[in-house]
This record gives structure tokens, sequence and C-alpha cells, in this order.
């Protein structure tokens, strides 16, 4: 087409009254109805008592259900000694530990509230809760440029010679929102990683771990045991949940930790609660059974997705070859797609036609993507008709700007 049957087009959608809502990376109806009989797992004539003999209606158990934790660790392939099992959320996990350090310190260290500094190392394009978090709580953030195979490691490497760094945020599989997979090498080198910092830590946010969208998906090497190969357990708090899986707001969160983490954590867990919802957690387990009982409805899940991507990859591919480049993950929630110079107009342009897209600038910390480069697109909560619409406005949208 050329440019006024472009803008014909546009006009035509402009005048639908369309809205269409993909800012957020939020399961589909039909995801969610394969979690209902997670619902009926437990009943009033249900075994309520743990394996180790808790009756999981009444208070107890700080760190989680020993059976719980077993699950989790068959996800994360940890030891279950290494889990500590929390509510429904594994941000809400990742904000009480940067907390945490800001009022105790970690494992002894100085607490951060006393501290002229705290730096934070931002792989970009990343998770916007992740740099909001940073942000909130007054943390300096640091980009690092991600590639194909994960963060700048030599830069890495650099950055945590600063005692002021004192983490790190890690999405290492389907990376939120490029959906790309650290390589083995990356995994290693983060696993000898030697910070300055004796506080510092790599949020290793595992969310897609299960996620895969084909039977061969990514493949990500296991940090924990890596790092024991230098003596460097420390270094790692490893999140999860089943927000994705079951229910986002309903499910279970988790995380793994070195022995020494573990105690330090503890300490200060038991000021918080007397212990996370057991009721929850047993539901699961009970449901789940075991990692086989997971992998089916993550493989469930997947099903659903994959006619998704492949419908976003075929439009972009026809459309917008050789105007643009995106990723093509083979798991997560999302693609990025990158236009250089445009991607804040082609946002605004989008909404026009009612199509509303997670805000410019959304992947970067303080919302400054200097490029003005980055769309991240969600295809998850749409339905098939819906995403077509907004993919293909999208594409208008790029063809009209450029």
């Amino acid at each position: 087409m050329n440019k006024e049957e472009l803008f014909k087009e546009f006009e035509k959608y402009k005048k639908m009254g369309l809205h269409i809502d993909m800012t957020r990376g939020k399961p589909s109806s039909e995801q969610l109805d394969l979690s209902m009989p997670l619902l009926d797992a437990l009943s009033s004539k249900s075994n309520l008592t743990s394996k180790e003999g808790l009756d999981c209606r009444n208070y107890g158990c700080l760190t989680g259900l020993k059976e719980c934790k077993e699950l989790f660790a068959s996800i994360l392939d940890v030891s279950p000694e290494n889990i500590i099992v929390y509510g429904n959320s594994s941000l809400n996990i990742m904000y009480e530990c940067l907390s945490d350090a800001f009022l105790y310190g970690v494992c002894g260290s100085t607490p951060w509230s006393k501290l002229k500094k705290v730096k934070w190392l931002c792989p970009v394009p990343g998770y916007d809760r992740h740099f909001a978090m940073c942000e909130h709580l007054g943390i300096e953030m640091i980009n690092v440029p991600m590639g194909d195979d994960g963060p700048d490691m030599d830069l890495v490497e650099e950055l945590v010679k600063d005692p002021d760094v004192k983490g790190i945020w890690c999405v290492p599989k389907y990376s939120n929102p490029t959906g790309i997979t650290y390589s083995d090498e990356v995994v290693r080198r983060f696993a000898r990683l030697k910070p300055v910092a004796k506080d510092f830590r790599i949020y290793w946010d595992n969310a897609y771990a299960l996620h895969d969208l084909y039977d061969d998906g990514d493949k990500l090497l296991e940090i924990f045991s890596e790092t024991k190969k230098y003596n460097n357990e420390d270094l790692i708090y490893e999140f999860t949940s089943t927000s994705k899986i079951s229910f986002p707001g309903a499910g279970v969160a988790a995380l793994a930790v070195s022995s020494n983490n573990f105690k330090d954590i503890q300490s200060h867990l038991g000021y918080k609660t007397i212990g996370y919802d057991k009721i929850n957690q047993l539901r699961h387990v009970n449901y789940y059974k075991d990692f086989n009982g997971v992998k089916r409805v993550a493989q469930l899940q997947a099903s659903i997705l994959r006619p998704k991507f492949k419908l976003i990859e075929d439009v972009l591919e026809k459309e917008l070859k050789g105007i643009a480049n995106w990723t093509k993950p083979n798991g997560g929630y999302f693609i990025s797609l990158f236009v250089p110079g445009q991607a804040k107009e082609i946002i605004e342009k989008c909404k026009e036609c009612g199509v509303t897209l997670t805000a410019s600038g959304c992947a970067y910390p303080y919302h400054k993507d200097n490029d003005n480069s980055h769309i991240r697109i969600a295809p998850s909560y749409l339905s098939m008709e819906e995403l077509k619409t907004a993919i293909v406005i999208l594409c208008l949208s790029v063809k009209l700007l450029k």
C-alpha cells in the first residue's frame, strides 16, 4: 500500500471505536479455566494434615510445607532445604528482600538505609515492575545492555567492582520483555561473579521456568549447582511462582537460597507472619502431585499461547520485514518490537485506534528509552480476533510513520 491507502485503512480502524488493552502479560480466561479443578483439590473430607503432622488449618510452619517445598524444588532443580514458600506473589518476595536489606542489612552487613548510596544493575530492556521497586526505594539504577545470550557480562563484571553496587535483576529464561534465555556461559559467569560488595545479590527471577511454547524449548543452566563450584552459593536469590500456571491472584510463590541466606531471611520472617497460607499450599500439592503434574498444566497453557505468538510473528513477517526488528522467543509472555527513533510515536498512533500498548520507555529505568526504539507486545490476554486487529493496527502505525 502507498501512504494514502495506509491512511485510509488506518482511518477505517479509527472509526471502529475499539478498546483493546495489550498493556500487561495477563493470562486469558481460557488459560485460567485450566486451573478451575484446583478449587476442588480440597474438601471438607480432605486430609488437611501435612507430611510433618501439622493441621494446615492452624498456625505455624513459617517457611512452608515440606511437600510444597519439594514441589518447588523439582521445578527449580534445587534441594527442598533451599526453599522458602511464601504467599501468592514472587514480586512481593523481591520487595521484602529489598526492604529487609534496607532495614537489617544482608547477612550481617550494614543496613542499606545507613549507606549514602545504593546502586543496582538493570539489564535493558527489562521488567518494568523491577525498575519501579528500585525507583520507589531510591536505589540508583544502572543500565546494562541485553544481548541475544543475556546481559553484557563484561560490563557486569566491571560494574560490580563498585562497592555501592548491591545487586542485579535477572529474568534468565524467556526474559521479560525480549523472551531471550541466558546462555550457559552467561550463567557460568554469573555463578563465578566476584562483586566487591559482600551483600551483593543476584535477584534471579525465574518466572518463566516452565513456560515453553514448544516441546524443545530453551534450556537454562541451573545456577545453584554452578555457584557451588566457586563457593559462591550466597550470591543467589532465586524467585518463582505458580502465578501463570494456576491463578495469578491465588497461586503460590517461593524463594530458593543458600543455607546462610535462608537463616538470615528466616531471622526476620517470624516477625512478619506466623506462617503463609498452608491451605493454598496443600491445595496446589494435592492438585499437581509432582513436577509432571505442573508440567502437564504448563503444556496446556502453551497450547493456548502458541497460536497467538505464531499469529504475531506471521503478521510482523508479512508487514514489517525490512522495516523493523523483533524477537522470536520460544516461550514466556512477550515479544519485543524495535523501531529506532519512533516507538513513542507508534504507541500514541495505536492509541488513536483504541489499541493500548505498554507505555513508551517502560522497559527501561526511569522510563528512559534513549533510542526511542522498544515496544513490548503482550499476546496472552486477548482473543485471536482482538490480537490480529491489534497487530494489524500496530503494523499500520509503523508504516505510516516511516
